[in-house]
């Protein structure tokens, strides 16, 4: 079996799955590849199904596709195909431990029993039944996304102009108060880089500047909820939506250190909430040196501290 044809086979086992467009693709169908362990040669009848995490996944694509992601790209591959395979009933998080924290490094993905025995009959006489008894039991991705699409979502334009879509709830809206209100006011001209909204359909929007600027961020759990560049000043921005929880205190500045080490002495540190009484409710516990900014008050910069009003501290 060709390495090509292989791949192509895959994006129709895909299709036969009912995923969305989206997920019909090169990147999607060498990640199951990987999940089920087939290469050059294979089989379908010898997938399997064992549990690995996304740099195992990457791995395997490089060495047996010969297609070298960059680091970041793990956002992607997690955000674009992995989410998606597992709403969809494809592939199953931590079948190991279900309750493993989403911090920690053992998080991995293995494609379901389900999923596994209308994999293992793709090209025979029972693949049609096989593929209809899934799914009857799951919900296809292509019937979710297109009921998505018709939710209202929260339009958003980016300092470029550009226009992106949110998530019609949670600390989306407030994101969109961060891009269209904030970044304008303290970080004119700034190119945002990359967006956590609530549902998660968001991540890198910038791929290029994040490799310029030497950016990779962990597959779950620490990234910032928007991270925007200030090229004339060279200011990173790292920024905490922090509508119920996760301002920038003095743990969680601890931990964009280490993921931000490289870049530390341009990055800037800012907690931002809907309103001045919830900001109150933290007040006690962010970190000196950060900045704080409100919703309800767009004109004003809180600081806390530090050898200048608003900028990065060099070790």
């Amino acid at each position: 079996m060709g390495e090509g044809k292989l791949i192509d086979e895959a994006v129709d086992l895909l299709r036969s799955f009912d995923v969305d467009e989206g997920r019909m693709n090169e990147r999607s169908a060498m990640t199951l590849l990987a999940l089920l362990q087939l290469k050059q040669g294979d089989s379908w009848k010898d997938a399997a199904n064992p549990m690995l995490g996304t740099r195992a996944i990457m791995d395997w694509i490089r060495d047996e596709f010969g297609v070298e992601y960059k680091p970041n790209t793990r956002e992607t591959i997690r955000r674009s195909t992995l989410h998606q395979f597992v709403i969809a009933g494809i592939v199953e998080e931590n079948a190991d431990e279900p309750d493993r924290s989403q911090n920690s490094p053992k998080w991995n993905y293995r494609v379901t029993d389900d999923a596994l025995k209308a994999i293992r009959s793709y090209g025979g006489t029972n693949f049609e039944s096989d593929i209809e008894a899934f799914l009857s039991e799951h919900e296809s991705y292509q019937s979710l996304a297109e009921e998505r699409r018709n939710m209202p979502k929260t339009p958003v334009t980016l300092p470029s102009g550009v226009d992106i879509r949110l998530s019609p709830k949670g600390q989306s809206l407030l994101i969109k108060e961060m891009v269209e209100e904030m970044l304008p006011r303290f970080a004119p001209g700034s190119q945002v880089l990359y967006i956590d909204d609530t549902d998660h359909q968001h991540g890198v929007v910038d791929a290029t500047m994040m490799d310029e600027l030497g950016i990779s961020l962990p597959a779950r759990g620490k990234a910032p909820d928007v991270i925007a560049w200030d090229a004339a000043r060279e200011w990173l921005f790292l920024m905490e939506a922090a509508s119920t929880h996760g301002p920038v205190d003095v743990t969680r500045k601890v931990e964009l250190h280490e993921l931000f080490a490289d870049q530390w002495d341009k990055v800037v540190l800012v907690s931002c909430f809907p309103e001045r009484k919830v900001m109150q409710r933290y007040l006690s516990q962010l970190a000196w040196e950060t900045e704080a900014w409100c919703a309800d008050t767009p004109d004003h910069m809180i600081h806390l501290n530090g050898s200048r009003f608003m900028g990065p501290y060099a070790e």
